[in-house]
C-alpha cells in the first residue's frame, strides 16, 4: 500500500505546537542576562532587586512553563 501523501490533521497541530515553545525563552534569557538585575536598588520591603527580581521570575518562569505544557499538551 503507497504512503499517504496528504499530512496528517496532527502535523499541523505539532508545528504549530512548537511556536508555544519560543515562550520558553522568555525565563531563559531573563535569567541569563545578569547584567540587567545586578543592582540594589530599587528595594521591595527591604530586599534588593537582585534578590527579589530572581524570586519573581520564579513564578514567571512556573507560569510560563504551564502555558506551555496545557497548549501543548494533547491530554493522551
Amino acid at each position: 500500500m503507497p504512503p499517504s501523501s496528504q499530512p496528517s490533521p496532527s502535523s499541523g497541530r505539532k508545528h504549530a505546537s512548537y511556536a508555544w515553545y519560543a515562550l520558553l525563552v522568555v525565563p531563559f534569557v531573563g535569567m541569563l542576562w545578569v547584567p540587567f538585575y545586578n543592582s540594589v536598588e530599587p528595594r521591595l520591603g527591604g530586599i534588593p532587586f537582585f534578590y527579589w527580581y530572581q524570586f519573581a521570575f520564579i513564578a514567571v518562569s512556573a507560569s510560563l512553563t504551564a502555558v506551555v505544557y496545557f497548549a501543548t499538551h494533547d491530554g493522551t
